[in-house]
């Protein structure tokens, strides 16, 4: 029966009736390679390279849970890539059979995210088979192609920089530039987001030195572990650093995020499969996808998640652990301040401040890590992540931890 819940924010629930969505999609296994800062330890490996390394692990991981069968789809986010479908090519690289199929997604930003929300409804219409899905993202900006602007009367080739986030006509600014007229509209200081990095990194570190990112972790190449945390990013230190994108601005190159490479995959089984074979996981219980002002695409995060939250039948205080991308550390803490939760609350173990922003994975990357905490840790049972988007978008998830 449906129940009436008083939440501590009630902007999250209007103290309305809700039926809980009941999503018969659980994530099984979860893995993702160490982030490598563009241009150094996986500067050499493609997008095919770091997908196919985690498709091969957690389809290593589903065989040996005793889920039997090959995947039914993989489905795999990825914005910067060479073309074509990546998640076909990384799937074959990974040695699955020629008879699983794969689709590529592009939600910038959200684009791992995405490829989860997808996968789960694409099992849940396929459950029956038992088949899993594979789904998650990569990225790697090291060795995305360079492309051209053809030349027009006679100019030279103009080099294509990005794609455009929104019409031009709307505003379509740098989402650097952007996350630092968000932070001055929320009256946010320089001294809080600073210090808001240097814990992220300190976290990182400490959570590295203890081992808690060991079992999610798929070694590539020469890389073993996470390439960008750094224990000497402290709040002195970042202090030092110029505004990097506004004259005047409070986003520095410190308080930001890194350009990464990286991949993430998640395996993906009916709930009802999951409970017949006893696997711990993480239940899906509700997704969202927001839209906002293309101009300030930061705070996508807030509409995402209150809706997710709505939709999942619960408050911000039942949830125990909350992973959302930390792109900058002003964005991040503006979207805290507007859904009241605590900056402390989110990413207990580091976020991509510390760890980096390989694009197409990060909303992967969330996951593995809420499956380290909330699964392989057993810190707790309700997980929320969620991450904004180019163009004024945001997307978020809420899952229950399964014995």
């Amino acid at each position: 029966m449906p129940t009436r819940r008083v939440c501590t924010n009630p902007g999250l629930m209007h103290h309305e009736t809700r039926h809980p969505v009941q999503t018969p999609v659980a994530i099984v296994a979860a893995r993702r390679t160490p982030i490598g800062t563009a241009g150094h330890g996986l500067a050499e490996l493609t997008a095919a390279d770091l997908a196919a390394a985690t498709l091969s692990a957690v389809a290593k991981d589903l065989a040996e849970l005793g889920v039997t069968g090959n995947p039914s789809e993989v489905v795999l986010g990825n914005c910067m890539g060479p073309g074509g479908n990546l998640a076909r090519v990384a799937a074959l690289q990974a040695g699955l059979p020629a008879t699983v199929p794969g689709v590529t997604v592009d939600r910038q930003c959200g684009s791992g995210l995405a490829a989860v929300d997808v996968a789960a409804a694409l099992l849940t219409n396929r459950s029956a088979d038992g088949s899993p899905v594979l789904a998650g993202g990569v990225e790697s900006v090291s060795t995305a192609p360079w492309r051209f602007w053809p030349p027009v009367g006679g100019a030279e080739p103009e080099r294509y920089q990005r794609a455009p986030f929104a019409p031009v006509e709307l505003g379509d600014p740098e989402m650097g530039e952007a996350a630092d007229l968000v932070a001055q509209e929320a009256g946010m200081s320089r001294e809080r987001q600073d210090a808001y990095a240097a814990r992220s990194h300190a976290r990182a570190v400490a959570a590295m030195m203890s081992g808690a990112f060991d079992a999610e972790l798929v070694p590539v190449g020469d890389l073993t572990v996470d390439e960008r945390p750094r224990p000497r990013f402290t709040v002195d230190r970042l202090a030092r650093l110029k505004p990097a994108f506004r004259p005047g601005g409070t986003v520095t190159a410190g308080n930001s995020c890194g350009i990464s490479d990286g991949s993430a995959v998640v395996g993906l089984i009916g709930e009802i499969q999951r409970q017949q074979l006893r696997l711990p996981g993480l239940r899906i219980l509700a997704t969202s996808t927001a839209g906002v002002d293309p101009q300030r695409p930061g705070l996508g995060i807030v509409p995402a998640v209150r809706d997710a939250l709505a939709r999942a039948g619960l408050c911000l205080s039942d949830i125990d652990v909350i992973e959302f991308n930390e792109a900058f550390a002003g964005q991040v803490l503006a979207c805290a301040d507007q859904l009241q939760i605590d900056g402390e609350r989110i990413c207990r173990q580091g976020g991509a401040l510390a760890l980096g922003h390989p694009w197409g994975a990060s909303g992967a990357v969330l996951l593995v890590r809420l499956f380290s905490q909330l699964v392989r840790a057993g810190s707790g049972r309700h997980g929320l992540a969620a991450i904004a988007v180019g163009g004024g978008q945001g997307g978020a998830m809420v899952v229950q931890s399964c014995p």
